[in-house]
């Protein structure tokens, strides 16, 4: 491995461990907001979902990422170094300013910033990013319609029942918070495993595109890791600024997440966790009653949303051009 990959390698895990991080809120804030479980207990299981997730449900997503997206052997490890970097300094900046924004969107941003200054469009697989585009736009609706229609279907079930029903949602967490770290590892710690495996394909250490054993182990490892030390900031975010949650929402829209996100992974599709829990969220909040929402926070949200693919594709651009007169 020359020198370059090596760096190349180095700052993908460290994109990954910052994901770990930033995402860990998605999945233990409501555990944490309703009181269910403490929050070393509830991240400490998460992280070892999290590293489960890609051996349980293959590398599809991977695949997306790193073949579909951008053809690996007409783009140079620079194109890939300048992704990276563009994508980490934008999850640095929304993990400092506590915004959930997603490092999905960063990651694609980044990708199609550098490939355009490095490459030209013409390096760009319109189907692929076509397919990329259309998952993570249409994720966070269907996260919120289904967050709506869980909430629905559990008071409809229980809507007899005494107030004792809330240990059960309580507890009830540990099983769908384990599934939603299950789907949250099999879908975005194959984002890591694409680049890595792009890189190595760009530089000629491997001739086809087959994610490696040791690339899985290692980008399932340091997700896994961020997660176990967690993203305080956005976990305040998420857990307590939409409304206050209860042990019935926290369990519904931690269910609603891991059947979008899961069915997602499954198809190859890469989706934002961040806007997926996010609208879940909201949609369970709003199936209880539409002002229960604090939507002000909503707006914001959305706002770092919108922001992060033209930021992190700009800033990717800028970088490569910086990165070619020192690397060239």
């Amino acid at each position: 491995m020359t020198p370059i990959l090596i760096a190349v390698i180095c700052l993908a895990l460290c994109f990954d461990f910052l994901n770990g991080i930033h995402d860990s809120s998605n999945i233990v804030s409501t555990m944490i907001s309703s009181r269910a479980f403490a929050p070393r207990v509830a991240l400490g299981v998460t992280a070892l979902a999290e590293f489960s997730g890609p051996f349980i449900f293959g590398v599809a997503v991977a695949e997306t990422i790193g073949n579909e997206i951008v053809a690996p052997e007409t783009i140079s490890i620079q194109v890939i170094l300048a992704a990276l970097l563009s994508a980490i300094l934008w999850n640095l900046l929304t993990w400092y300013l506590g915004l959930p924004s997603s490092s999905s969107h960063a990651l694609i941003g980044g990708i199609m910033g550098a490939v355009f200054m490095g490459v030209g469009w013409q390096a760009i697989q319109l189907g692929g990013l076509g397919k990329v585009l259309i998952t993570l736009l249409a994720s966070p609706l269907i996260g919120f319609v289904v967050g709506f229609f869980v909430l629905r279907l559990v008071f409809l079930l229980c809507w007899n029942a005494t107030p004792q029903i809330n240990r059960v949602f309580k507890r009830g967490q540990i099983i769908s918070a384990i599934a939603l770290a299950l789907s949250h590892g099999a879908n975005d710690a194959q984002k890591t495993m694409g680049i890595i495996t792009m890189a190595l394909v760009t530089s000629g250490y491997l001739t086809t595109f087959v994610v490696p054993v040791w690339v899985v182990v290692l980008c399932a490892g340091m997700i896994a890791f961020g997660t176990a030390l967690g993203g305080w900031r956005l976990i305040r975010t998420l857990g307590g600024k939409f409304y206050k949650i209860r042990p019935v929402h926290g369990f519904s829209s931690q269910l609603a997440s891991a059947l979008v996100i899961l069915g997602a992974s499954l198809v190859g599709g890469p989706v934002s966790t961040t806007q997926v829990v996010s609208s879940s969220i909201m949609g369970v909040g709003a199936a209880e009653r539409l002002n229960k929402v604090r939507w002000g926070t909503a707006k914001d949200i959305a706002t770092a949303w919108l922001l992060t693919i033209p930021a992190t594709t700009l800033v990717a651009a800028g970088i490569y051009w910086v990165i070619i007169r020192i690397i060239p």
